[in-house]
């Protein structure tokens, strides 16, 4: 597979008030490498504030970047002017966590569909109208449901128009950011089936993000581990839930549910993830780590190919 996007050495620092009010550096993203091909869906996974839907956004241009780049096809995304990002804009699409707060509950669902075209300037009406129809058949959402608001369709109904308007431009890279943590269990399979439907049909490149391993699994190619803005654990979707190498993998693994386990046998972490305002000098995750030696604490360590194809940061998986 050829490689669509690329991010280098990616970081993304918020300036935050921390103690008596000062300004502080919130470290979201601290230094990422990641590639993906096309025709690949890329699971990002992680504990809520460890930098998941900020990595998304950078991919899509939609933050600055404080250092570091990502290039789209070989172009740095960063170099773009105005007119460049409105076109880049049809090539990088996102579909959000939360389809009710996603979608304007002030227009019928044709004039959400109608929207990017109107915008991008694309198409005449009758050919924009067609399209729209081609795109409720590819979505599985009654052309019947074009006329109706948001607030008169269910969860799984108003991501399937989520996904649609993420669709309508024709995109070669789509950020899934949580798209099924909102949705019942039984609508997120029929979501995640759709998803890989359309992946297998248009070629699509997929960055998913989500804190839940379970739905990963059964979409993802290859999978990155993230804690506290870096990526932990990078592998074949497969070797991470086999066999995975870093300490917080392997409690995320354990963390799942499996019928029938004494939930005392689940491997738990101390504590709480730090705050991401705090830089340490060693491994991020030296603080709750089991293992943790005093090499954890006084130096960061490389994200490095342990095996084919499986990346890890730990000083004691080398």
């Amino acid at each position: 597979m050829s490689e669509l996007i690329r991010a280098q050495g990616v970081k993304k620092h918020f300036k935050v008030k921390g103690p008596w009010g000062r300004k502080t550096d919130l470290y979201a993203v601290d230094g990422v490498d990641l590639d993906i091909s096309k025709s690949e869906t890329v699971g990002i996974v992680g504990e809520s504030g460890c930098g998941k839907s900020t990595l998304g956004r950078l991919f899509l241009n939609a933050l600055p970047l404080t250092e570091g780049k990502i290039c789209f096809d070989g172009v740095d995304v960063s170099t773009f002017s105005r007119q460049e990002k409105k076109q880049f804009r049809q090539s990088a699409q996102m579909v959000f966590q939360d389809p009710s707060s996603s979608l304007n509950p002030r227009r019928t669902v044709l004039e959400i569909l109608l929207e990017p075209y109107t915008i991008h300037n694309l198409h005449t009406k009758q050919q924009r109208i067609e399209k729209i129809s081609q795109l409720c058949d590819m979505v599985g959402l009654p052309r019947a449901y074009l006329d109706r608001y948001p607030h008169e369709m269910s969860g799984g109904q108003k991501q399937r128009v989520g996904i649609a308007r993420a669709l309508a431009l024709e995109p070669k890279f789509i950020v899934c950011d949580e798209p099924v943590s909102a949705l019942d269990v039984s609508i997120q399979a029929q979501v995640i089936n759709l998803l890989e439907d359309i992946q297998k049909q248009l070629g699509l490149a997929y960055l998913f993000i989500s804190h839940n391993l379970a739905v990963v699994e059964h979409i993802a190619n290859r999978i990155g581990v993230m804690y506290l803005g870096k990526i932990v654990e990078l592998a074949p979707a497969a070797r991470i839930y086999s066999s995975c190498l870093h300490p917080y993998t392997q409690a995320l693994i354990s963390a799942i549910p499996v019928i029938g386990e004494n939930p005392s046998a689940r491997q738990t972490l101390p504590g709480e993830m730090p705050s991401p305002t705090r830089r340490a000098a060693g491994c991020p995750f030296a603080t709750r780590c089991p293992e943790a030696s005093q090499v954890c604490l006084e130096a960061p360590p490389a994200l490095l190919e342990a095996s084919p194809g499986h990346f890890v940061a730990c000083h004691l998986r080398r």
